[in-house]
């Protein structure tokens, strides 16, 4: 038998990521998407896979170095539309293929970006979100010696003008628009120019649209003025469905047409730490109801991976309209829940040390497909029989690279932070790990801060522990997953019972007998990096620290970031020059005087979230205090350079990393 061998950086050429699994409404297959890395062009493609839910081996249903995503079955399950640009690599369309076989064909030729589809109940027509090309970028396209010499100047005008991943954003807004399925002409319903309309969902009977607006006079300094509306299905006025103030998204219609089911945070800008609820609203009007908020859960999936993300679904209703089943994040793990229309009667329906992504039923709901992640795997296919409770998983992606690797164990620890407060967090050893020698040990800290880390796949950890590290993180006061009064502690006071916590969770890896005690390092990116400041400048108990992508100067950030003023109420309720202390106090360069760690900082020169400059400050600020330090760059990259960053890139970044641990724990 050959020797297994330890997780490498070069593994993530290796990985084959599944996502937004799809069950046919017979309940017989699944339809859903797999990616691939091509190392030699660093692209990453993806296609179309199927799967029996009685078993056997998936086959691939789609071909081609392209990217082929969001399969939809039509309700007869006859035809899949899908994503795909394989037409233009820059310009995907909506694609039908016929499950029995064919050729897919494109349906649209449309110029501009499409965000998500959905079929009719008489599989007629598809209602989309969509955004047209700038007048301007048309005119680009259409002129060759314009496209070769691009962007002359940008004007803008909004105060939400740039978003991570994309960019600047287009002067064109989101609209709701309507596909004939067999013609494929389109109908734009809303026609806004300064309000993006979004997440279009179809009524039973088909006569209607619900989607998302915010249709305040300027929403980006009304962000949280978000509703519920409806429009005919064949266009003509909209009827808002007023919900309480607050985020809103995946609005979905009852099977009796009665309720529009919804996940939101009540509250505005002042309770962004909010849990996000179920909810639902009579169609016909009425007092909405927040069924999960008694229950002081997070309805979304908060726990995060780097293989591809937290996947969501929106909110399922039974068929008898007396219940609904949405995801559940609670201590690490994503869970499916079932809830009765009016709050009570809470049960699980899938569980486990583990985390829930896109789920799906079928028509009847007697299977449901549902992908399920793990600390050792990342996401696979299972599908789950409703009414023997059992489980049957369907795929087995990367079988054959994990049976290469020998892995390190994780096991769970529960410690008491200040006063009776507990706090949760894991432990990775390293492969031939023994116990009565002393390894150094890493501590690491997510971003959010509203997020939770758990039992989903973290590549790098499982890397840094093949490094010989014992690899720790847990989740501080902050953060969702436990509470909504866990997640609010440190609103307006970051800094305080998050770094309280940290320390503790510091202090009691400390004190494992396999941890030496002096060689101990600390890591993280965006807030995770912003507490890396704070750390190096409130002590020196740390012999060397990573800060990536991460947040310095609360001053500067205000204005600089893509999510610009919001930020701002994170920290305080007034604008920086009217109390610049609230910011500055909270800023960890104002205790960067009394760094002493050698600190390595990571950023990517495209980051819109946390501008590099926040980085820079902190390299340069080390620099003139004579602290050892390191800057490393990565161009073309953004705020997601660690998750789904060019692979190459996100290989240099992992190596740059255990070098420069290496240097001072070794």
């Amino acid at each position: 038998m050959p020797r297994k061998r330890f997780a490498a950086a070069e593994d993530l050429y290796h990985y084959e990521l599944i996502s937004d699994a799809q069950i046919s409404p017979d309940g017989r297959h699944v339809i859903y998407v797999v990616q691939r890395v091509d190392k030699k062009t660093e692209k990453r493609y993806s296609n179309l896979w199927l799967a029996a839910t009685t078993g056997g081996q998936p086959h691939q249903f789609t071909y081609g170095n392209q990217s082929d995503s969001s399969p939809r079955w039509s309700p007869d399950g006859q035809t899949i539309a899908f994503l795909s640009n394989r037409g233009s690599e820059q310009q995907p369309q909506i694609y039908l293929i016929p499950f029995n076989g064919g050729e897919a064909r494109p349906l649209t030729d449309l110029k501009g970006t499409f965000a998500g589809f959905a079929w009719s109940p008489d599989g007629k027509r598809l209602a989309c979100q969509f955004r047209c090309l700038d007048k301007e970028a048309l005119e680009r396209e259409a002129d060759k010696q314009k496209k070769e010499l691009g962007v002359v100047s940008r004007r803008i005008t909004r105060l939400l003008y740039k978003f991570n991943g994309l960019g600047y954003l287009p002067d064109e807004r989101w609209h709701i628009w309507t596909i004939d399925a067999r013609t494929g002409k389109g109908v734009q319903l809303t026609d806004s120019p300064s309000h993006d309309d979004t997440q279009p969902a179809w009524s039973p009977d088909g006569r209607w649209l619900v989607f998302v607006s915010n249709r305040a006079d300027d929403p980006d300094t009304a962000f949280d003025e978000v509703d519920l509306y409806v429009i005919p299905a064949t266009g003509g006025e909209l009827r808002p469905l007023h919900t309480p103030i607050g985020q809103i998204h995946s609005p979905r219609f009852s099977p009796d047409g009665q309720w529009i089911a919804y996940i939101g945070r009540v509250g505005g800008r002042e309770s962004y730490w909010h849990n996000m609820s179920l909810w639902v609203v009579p169609f016909h009007g009425g007092s909405e109801q927040n069924l999960s908020g008694p229950h002081d859960i997070y309805a979304a999936p908060a726990t995060l991976n780097d293989m591809g993300g937290p996947m969501g679904s929106p909110p399922t209703w039974s068929k008898d309209s007396q219940h609904l089943y949405f995801q559940n994040s609670r201590h690490g793990q994503v869970m499916l829940y079932r809830i009765n229309r009016d709050g009570t009667d809470l049960q699980p329906v899938i569980t486990g040390l583990g985390t829930v992504g896109t789920f799906t039923f079928d028509r009847q709901q007697e299977k449901l497909a549902y992908l399920w992640g793990q600390m050792d795997e990342p996401y696979q296919l299972k599908v789950h029989d409703v009414g023997r409770g059992r489980d049957r998983q369907l795929t087995h992606l990367n079988q054959k690279l994990h049976r290469e690797i020998q892995w390190g164990q994780w096991q769970e620890a529960w410690v008491k932070s200040q006063g009776e407060y507990t706090i949760q967090g894991w432990i990775f050893t390293p492969p031939n790990f023994d116990p009565t020698q002393q390894y150094p040990a890493l501590i690491i800290i997510h971003g959010g801060p509203l997020a939770q880390y758990g039992y989903n796949f973290m590549h790098e950890f499982h890397f840094l522990a093949a490094q010989g590290y014992i690899v720790t993180f847990c989740n501080p006061r902050g953060g969702w997953g436990y509470g909504q009064a866990h997640a609010g502690s440190i609103s307006h006071r970051w800094g305080t019972d998050d770094y309280t916590d940290l320390m503790a969770w510091a202090d009691h890896i400390a004190s494992l007998p396999y941890v030496d005690a002096n060689r101990m390092g600390v890591a993280g990116g965006s807030y995770g990096g912003y507490m890396t400041n704070w750390i190096i400048g409130h002590t020196d108990r740390f012999k060397v620290a990573i800060t990536e992508r991460s947040v310095s100067n609360l001053i500067s950030m205000f204005g600089s970031s893509d999510s610009n003023w919001l930020f701002q109420t994170w920290w305080s309720d007034h604008n920086p020059w009217e109390k610049v202390e609230e910011y500055w106090d909270q800023s960890p360069l104002k205790y960067i005087g009394s760094a002493k760690t050698p600190t390595m900082v990571i950023h990517s020169e495209q980051d819109f979230r946390c501008d590099k400059e926040q980085g820079e400050q902190v390299y340069v600020a080390l620099k003139r205090l004579g602290v050892e330090t390191e800057f490393i760059l990565f161009p073309a990259e953004n705020h997601e350079l660690s998750r789904s960053g060019r692979t190459d890139r996100r290989i240099a970044r992992l190596h740059h990393i255990h070098r420069w641990f290496n240097k001072y724990l070794a």
